[in-house]
């Protein structure tokens, strides 16, 4: 039986927020040292890479969504587009990849709001609160986003003004270590700062609930992108030019010790706030996400097929929530999960490359952008996933081959 479909109440500002939301996550707070451990102040030409890898998966997913307007983002379009296996790949890459993620936000927002004894309780019931959120209704989430990304632009806009007003910025701080790692350490650090654009994909997978997707998601992406590129290049220059690429290198929360080095202490205390409502931002997104993806997997039965269920009053999939949730909680209560920026990002990286072949087959009125910005997104993403740290790669690869040979033994079986 086919599952209902879900309400279509988002519209154009609230699809904007929610990928602002994802992508203004706690990653912006978290993900400049490891890319200044792997290239220096490189790290700025690999954050122009990771954005121009990001803008054409972006279009390659517009494209997509425009046509498939469901839920599930790249698992729908991938099989669609290029059949049930290929779909898969993209959608157990995504889901494993960001239930991880949804764990290392909920820790990180601990991690700021709270000390160390309680942060694994703190965790939890942002995880409970969050879910809870989720189930209220598509709308809910959007409100709840708004606040939360209000907070975390107000709070690096305040970043960047210390930086630029507080007398500790030093041009020498764009070049120093620029060549650390080379081409290599670059690319690493383009494939790192990857996971902090990855959120867009959360306005595709709401495809479903968004009012005229055809124009909206392809329109929010594009806005939603735009100024997150805007807001980390900013950011990127004044955590450089105050700490130097050794500072942000070193340092386990470079964009609070850039505002501690300006001497503002008194932004201090509005940092930890950002951060931790980034932090929540992020979770709420993914969750979403991760929730429609999971619905769209168990309607094809790759997925337990209880997972399909539609809330009859509140039309969001409250089943396939409930057990993310579940899943989440169980992982803040017993790891800490808040390195997985190099496993989150493996996984969004398969994601995207599945997404960039399928709008390439794309023909006549659905073709929307050339296909050499999908030849330029699919090649970046198989560089940027091989230039990841070696254990990231392995950790990704046993995970999604785990995932292929357990559906197709499955498949074997049901046959």
């Amino acid at each position: 039986m086919t599952s209902p479909a879900l309400a279509r109440r988002l519209g154009l500002t609230d699809a904007v927020v929610v990928g602002l939301s994802a992508m203004l996550g706690a990653g912006v707070f978290a993900v400049w040292a490891p890319a200044a451990q792997a290239a220096g102040a490189g790290l700025l030409v690999g954050l122009v890479v990771a954005a121009v890898v990001a803008y054409a998966n972006a279009t390659a997913t517009a494209q997509l969504a425009a046509v498939h307007p469901v839920a599930g983002g790249t698992y729908a379009y991938g099989r669609a587009e290029l059949g049930p296996w290929w779909g898969f790949v993209a959608g157990w890459g995504f889901v494993i990849g960001k239930t991880a993620s949804c764990a290392a936000m909920a820790m990180t927002f601990a991690a700021y709001a709270v000390p160390e004894p309680w942060q694994r309780p703190a965790a939890a019931a942002a995880v409970v609160a969050l879910v809870a959120v989720d189930l209220a209704g598509v709308t809910r989430t959007a409100r709840v986003a708004r606040v939360l990304v209000a907070l975390v632009l107000v709070a690096l806009a305040v970043v960047v003004v210390a930086g630029a007003a507080g007398g500790a910025w030093d041009v020498g701080g764009l070049a120093g270590g620029a060549a650390t790692g080379g081409a290599y350490g670059v690319l690493q650090s383009a494939g790192l700062l990857f996971f902090a654009f990855a959120g867009y994909a959360r306005i595709a997978t709401l495809g479903e609930e968004v009012v005229d997707p055809a124009r909206t998601i392809p329109c929010a992406i594009t806005v939603a992108l735009g100024t997150v590129m805007v807001v980390y290049v900013l950011l990127a220059v004044t955590v450089l030019g105050v700490l130097g690429a050794e500072g942000v290198a070193a340092s386990s929360a470079p964009v609070a010790d850039a505002v501690a080095a300006t001497g503002w202490t008194w932004a201090g205390p509005l940092v930890r706030v950002g951060a931790a409502a980034a932090s929540l931002g992020a979770l709420l997104a993914l969750l979403a996400g991760v929730g429609r993806t999971s619905l769209a997997m168990a309607r094809e039965h790759d997925l337990p097929g209880a997972l399909a269920a539609v809330h009859p009053v509140r039309q969001v999939p409250h089943r396939a929530t409930l057990v993310v949730g579940a899943v989440v909680l169980a992982l803040v209560l017993t790891v800490d999960l808040r390195g997985v920026i190099g496993f989150s990002s493996f996984g969004v990286l398969v994601y995207y490359a599945v997404a960039n072949l399928a709008a390439s087959r794309q023909r006549g009125a659905a073709r929307r952008t050339p296909r050499t910005l999908q030849a330029v997104g699919l090649v970046g993403c198989v560089v940027l996933v091989v230039t990841l740290p070696a254990p990231s790669l392995v950790v990704g690869a046993a995970v999604l081959v785990t995932g292929v040979l357990g559906r197709a033994a499955r498949l074997h079986l049901a046959r």
